[in-house]
């Protein structure tokens, strides 16, 4: 058996469902995980898709518990995508040696419905766990065979097979398809839009016309408004001015005045000083009062002297100006700032509008240039696919051959679509003749549960060689399946084992007969509560295992010695 590239290690499960507390040793090759209807197979699934960022569902939290925990252990290259997008996470990986890493992934879910996922040991959004689940595991259910019969899965299917170079080409014809796509839409919006943008364009130039022509400045109407103000009070405060020099310096008068008064004070402190220390310290202050209070004085003359003696003429300038300023902000406001802005912005803008002809001639000859290109790549998509659904078709049916179904026949076919998409104009269908003769028919029309099982494992299978995936993971894959198809699939599935970690839910004895690694899902029952673990199966407790599953019961003779030949059997066909 050739090494894996990386797996699961181990998963780590508490509260979940019927599980109370467990662990599941998984490592390389193949596992299979039995138990009782009930016992909580499905549950390890359902742990599964948490760590791959599946939706919560708080009814699996464990019934009393406050929260569901699950954690996975992988082992990964240490250089690679995986990791590289783990750290971008913020995360990081430990290293083991060689060219492997292990990296831990976990999630929990509380009863109230609140989710937490943890990648390389930071917290991390959900939506990162499914970013490494598309790396890490491809997962097969009964919604995946259901899905398979769609035609954008069977699409995908035939895309994986054509290998990592066909998917290189497939992303360059997107970023081509795309880019036309977005070009073409901006070329059909401009040519429609013409007649509107060039109205907008004649009304941003009256906009900034009538804007330059007034030319406001940044805070002018607060300036105005304050002009404004003094004008229109303009008697008045001369007056008040007037009689507040008056009082402090009576110039035109012979009345007492601050300043008289102020200077008789400071002699008779001055004069009586020399007998009473104290007094010195007050004649002083009276001294810097009657200084400031000439100041003051001198500050009223020079602001009367300000005064404008013809304030009715300016006053009515003012307004006008505000008037102007108020008609910009009403129609491009709703503050000056904006009327200024609108001025800078509409420039850009008009420049833009202006070059609508020019950018509509580019985009016609970027169109018209990548459409050509789409169809040439898109041609050249839809001839590698025709090729590789014959090879897919060929190595499909060789599969269902040996998988009890010698007479059924895989059909692959590539038609066009009317347009194009983003993979191109192929359309792929997968049709299943069921023996010579028949018309080949949908897969969902044309194939049982049991059929479709085993078209989609024998599909995995043919793709691994091309397009390998470091884990798969089947839930009751052998549905519908019995006897020696059983035995079949069970030997596929240690064939695909070969090159990927393989863990399979399973009921059939068949199937898990061929598991390198066999883990059964116990249920223990206390009376009041179901709980169950997990636990490795060895030797006879895994022969024990193996008979209740073909019989049901574990402790008869015949089903023990049916139990031992079967996995003898199925060794020696690994």
């Amino acid at each position: 058996m050739t090494d894996v590239r990386g797996g699961i290690e181990e998963i780590s499960i508490r509260d979940l469902g019927v599980i109370a507390d467990a662990s599941l040793p998984l490592g390389p090759g193949f596992t299979a995980i039995t138990g009782e209807t009930g016992a909580g197979k499905t549950m390890v699934v359902s742990a599964l898709g948490l760590l791959l960022g599946e939706r919560a569902d708080t009814g699996a939290v464990r019934l009393g518990s406050p929260q569901a925990w699950v954690e996975g252990r992988w082992r990964v290259p240490q250089r690679g995508d995986v990791v590289d997008r783990v750290r971008d996470a913020g995360g990081d990986v430990d290293e083991l040696g060689g060219d492997e890493a292990e990296l831990v992934l976990s999630r929990s879910v509380s009863a109230e419905g609140r989710s937490r996922a943890v990648v390389g040991g930071r917290s991390a959004p959900v939506s990162v766990l499914t970013e490494l689940g598309g790396q890490l595991v491809v997962v097969h259910g009964q919604s995946d065979q259901i899905r398979l019969r769609s035609a954008v899965a069977q699409r995908e299917a035939l895309d994986r097979f054509a290998g990592p170079d066909f998917a290189a080409s497939v992303e360059t014809y997107a970023q081509v398809y795309h880019r036309w796509r977005d070009n073409r839409a901006e070329l059909d919006e401009l040519v429609s839009d013409q007649e509107r943008r060039a109205r907008e364009a004649e009304d941003l130039r009256v906009a900034m016309a009538e804007i330059e022509a007034v030319a406001p400045q940044p805070g002018e109407e607060a300036e105005l408004a304050e002009r404004a103000e003094r004008l229109t009070n303009l008697e008045e405060l001369r007056l008040a001015a007037a009689g507040a020099r008056e009082l402090l310096s009576a110039e035109e008068s012979e009345g007492a005045d601050a300043l008289g008064l102020l200077d008789n004070a400071r002699r008779q402190l001055e004069r009586v000083a020399p007998h009473d220390a104290e007094l010195t310290p007050l004649a002083e202050a009276v001294a810097n009062a009657n200084y400031l209070v000439s100041d003051i004085a001198a500050q009223l003359s020079t602001y009367l002297a300000t005064l404008d003696t013809d304030g009715a003429r300016e006053l009515e300038v003012v307004q006008d100006r505000r008037a102007e300023l108020a008609t910009l902000v009403r129609k491009y406001g709703p503050t000056i700032e904006d009327v200024i802005a609108t001025l800078e912005t509409g420039s850009l803008r008009l420049l833009e509008l202006d070059g609508d002809a020019d950018r509509i001639q580019e985009l016609a000859r970027e169109v018209e240039a990548d459409e050509a290109l789409v169809a040439e790549l898109a041609a050249d998509l839809g001839a590698r696919r025709r090729e590789a659904a014959t090879r897919l078709a060929d190595a499909v049916s060789d599969e269902l051959s040996a998988l009890a179904m010698p007479d059924a026949r895989i059909v692959v076919e590539v038609t066009e679509r009317d347009e194009y998409t983003a993979s191109g104009r192929d359309q792929v269908a997968i049709l299943l003749r069921p023996h010579p003769g028949a018309e080949p028919r949908p897969l969902g029309k044309g194939a049982s549960g049991g059929e479709l099982s085993r078209v989609m494992l024998a599909i995995e299978v043919v793709i691994a060689g091309t397009d390998p995936v470091p884990t798969f993971i089947f839930d009751e894959v052998d549905a519908g399946v019995g006897g020696a198809s059983a035995i079949e699939i069970g030997r596929r599935l240690a064939r695909l084992a070969e090159s990927a970690q393989v863990i399979v839910v399973t009921h059939l004895a068949q199937v898990a007969a061929f598991a390198t690694n066999h883990l059964t899902v116990v249920k223990d029952n206390d009376g009041a509560v179901t709980a169950s673990s997990v636990r490795r199966l060895d030797g006879d407790e895994r022969i024990a295992e193996m008979a209740r599953l073909l019989s049901g019961l574990p402790d008869s003779d015949s089903g023990l010695a049916h139990a031992r030949e079967l996995v003898e059997m199925a060794a020696a066909k690994r």
